[in-house]
């Protein structure tokens, strides 16, 4: 899972969630079918039993899986708690998705197949198919039975036996089979968008026995391996993809088994979910109260303007809005002082994320740290957050905002344990006060600051000629910023009016959706926006963010081009701590190397969402001990008003 806020979560956009003004678009939608690679939980108790021999299974069929203590929800539980079981259904949800994942593009469409790495699909996609399990969004790492009615693990921990529903069926009537479950997997581990690939890269097979699935791991997987697996993965109708190639781009709407289908569209201007009223699962406890809306309709635009007018006109009913800018001066149109349509500023108690600008560190001209840290000085986050940002953001600092996997401090304890043996591979910096970026004066031209760039840049060989600063090979110093909305250029403006007084010629590039997500997929560009999150249990997700063997995989979410062996080995340690204390340990590790290595221009994070929403909605009201932000996730939302 990635967006730039002010521009917050993707690249310029930046994404999974957008968030912002320009909230980068961000990589990965929170919601139950979009358990995410940054979201996967801890498995039980018994996969630490890893590495004993396989004597059978370990205990009878349970209805759910989880890492931390006992299930929350016993076998027979009717409905989550967070939910309002007796909502109506009916009625229509416009929007703009504000998080993406794999191939799925803010801005545009051109496929329907959202699992590859070719073509640009549209976000929510994953309404049309179910899974094996789904998570529990009032339980930090719980999931229950989907498709699969109960589950089953070895005594080794590495095989994971699915019953399935019988009465499971695809939007074409077919049931659902083990057959299609294994074709599924099979399926995607060979073929799927890499993100997707790297999750499934512990899955060592896929087995029928007398009618159940059974995933095998290698031995070797993360904690949170299994339960990515187990709610990651869309199941298809093997019927269907033997007669059509899964590698394609297509307009054809796929066959699922989910609670939607696609209905109307135009491709890259609006598609619509339609909801099955023949769902198989409707009535599982874990749907109960989801999936309210007949229609669920994605709207798309390059320009957020254009969308803003459409929502004043009630075209777009539900908008989130990630300019602080238009936050701050736009909310004045007539529906809203007539009270037909809400202006709110919802908490947000999740994890920050890191927003940033990221350096592209293949091209030879960022190799050197020291050049990346002087073009990031050049960056005023005080006067941008002063006079464009209206002082509603603070700066990021940390790849883990707003978690108890931030660094701090000097190095000690378990973080100096992991990182001891590793000493002389590492910049010393590392054991220090973890980088954090220098307050400038809000001047906008901080000569103190911009001294200390202009010495990072001597340091790192740059001489200045008739032509530029120059290096050592006679590359020359310039810099383009690649964007997909003209929202960004602002904020990219005054950073390269600062950079010109270094010698640093900056342009902003805008280009189309399409080109954008392609050129970010092979990574051309130099720098570029992204904003992303990671849960507060970290799953092999992290791996395609910084691991090595991601930075030379198209479309992977390692942007930057990172490969660090000591970063890698930190990776594991998270991935097979047996503790959170130990995971948080490794992450705090991990957090000290990326801001060590200045990869990014680290952007602004706020701990709330603001939203626009007609007057046409209606949700379950917060109870005590309810994160705000689960309470308005719009899948659980009804209509509750007809006309505006």
């Amino acid at each position: 899972m990635t967006s730039l806020s002010d521009a917050k979560s993707r690249a310029l956009p930046m994404a999974p969630a957008q968030k912002s003004d320009l909230a980068q678009p961000s990589a990965s939608p929170l919601n139950r079918r979009q358990f995410l690679l940054g979201s996967a939980a801890g498995l039980f108790t018994a996969i630490c039993l890893a590495g004993r021999p396989q004597i059978g299974w370990a205990s009878q069929s349970r209805h759910g899986l989880s890492v931390f203590g006992p299930l929350k929800y016993g076998p027979d539980f009717p409905h989550f708690d967070y939910i309002e079981p007796k909502a109506p259904k009916g009625g229509r949800f416009v929007f703009t998705a504000p998080s993406r994942q794999y191939n799925q593009n803010f801005s545009t469409f051109n496929t329907f197949n959202s699992y590859v790495l070719r073509g640009d699909a549209p976000p929510r996609i994953e309404l049309l198919f179910d899974t094996l399990m789904t998570r529990a969004w009032d339980e930090a790492d719980a999931i229950y039975g989907l498709l699969a009615e109960s589950v089953s693990l070895s005594e080794d921990g590495n095989r994971f036996r699915f019953h399935l529903r019988k009465e499971a069926r695809f939007h074409d009537g077919k049931p659902v089979t083990a057959e299609d479950v294994v074709f599924s997997y099979r399926l995607l581990k060979k073929e799927a968008h890499p993100i997707l690939r790297q999750a499934l890269a512990d899955l060592s097979s896929i087995e029928i026995e007398e009618g159940d699935v059974v995933l095998v791991f290698s031995g070797k997987q993360g904690r949170q391996a299994p339960m990515t697996a187990a709610t990651i993965v869309p199941i298809f109708s093997k019927a269907y993809y033997e007669n059509t190639p899964f590698d394609k781009s297509t307009l054809e709407p796929p066959i699922g088994s989910g609670p939607y289908r696609i209905g109307p569209f135009n491709a890259g201007s609006f598609v619509e979910y339609v909801r099955d009223e023949t769902y198989w699962g409707k009535d599982l406890p874990v749907n109960i109260g989801h999936y309210n809306f007949d229609v669920i309709r994605v709207e798309f635009n390059r320009e957020r303007t254009t969308l803003f007018e459409a929502f004043k006109k009630g075209d777009i009913t539900y908008h989130e809005e990630f300019s602080s800018k238009s936050w701050a001066t736009r909310y004045n149109f007539p529906a809203l002082e007539e009270g037909r349509v809400k202006r709110m500023n919802v908490p947000d108690h999740s994890a920050s994320g890191a927003q940033g600008w990221f350096f592209n560190i293949r091209r030879g001209k960022f190799a050197d740290p020291r050049t990346r840290e002087a073009i990031a000085l050049a960056f005023d986050f005080e006067w941008s957050n002063k006079n464009l940002f209206y002082d509603l953001y603070k700066r990021t600092h940390s790849f883990f905002e707003n978690t108890d996997m931030k660094s701090s401090g000097k190095a000690d304890g378990k973080v100096l344990e992991l990182l001891e043996p590793y000493r002389d591979q590492l910049d010393p910096a590392i054991f220090e006060e973890p980088y954090t970026p220098p307050v400038t004066d809000g001047s906008g031209k901080d000569r103190k600051i911009l001294r200390r760039a202009n010495q990072l840049l001597q340091e790192a060989g740059w001489k200045r000629t008739g032509d530029g600063l120059v290096n050592a090979t006679g590359e020359v110093l310039e810099i383009e910023v690649m964007a997909s909305s003209s929202a960004f250029e602002r904020v990219v403006t005054p950073w390269a009016n600062n950079l010109a007084l270094l010698g640093i010629p900056m342009t902003f590039r805008l280009v189309d959706p399409s080109q954008f997500q392609s050129r970010s997929d092979s990574f051309d560009f130099d720098v570029i926006g992204r904003r992303y999150t990671l849960s507060q249990t970290l799953s092999e997700s992290i791996r395609s963010f910084w691991g090595s063997t991601a930075a030379d995989t198209n479309g992977s979410n390692n942007l930057a081009g990172i490969k660090h062996p000591v970063l890698d080995a930190m990776i594991e340690k998270a991935l097979t701590a047996q503790s959170r204390e130990d995971m948080v340990a490794a992450a705090q590790a991990i957090d000290r190397i990326l801001r060590a290595g200045h990869y990014w221009v680290p952007n602004w994070h706020k701990q709330s969402h603001n939203l626009g929403i007609w007057d046409i909605f209606a949700w379950r009201k917060e109870q005590e001990g309810d994160d705000p932000v689960q309470t308005f996730l719009p899948e659980r939302w009804w209509w509750a008003k007809e006309g505006q």
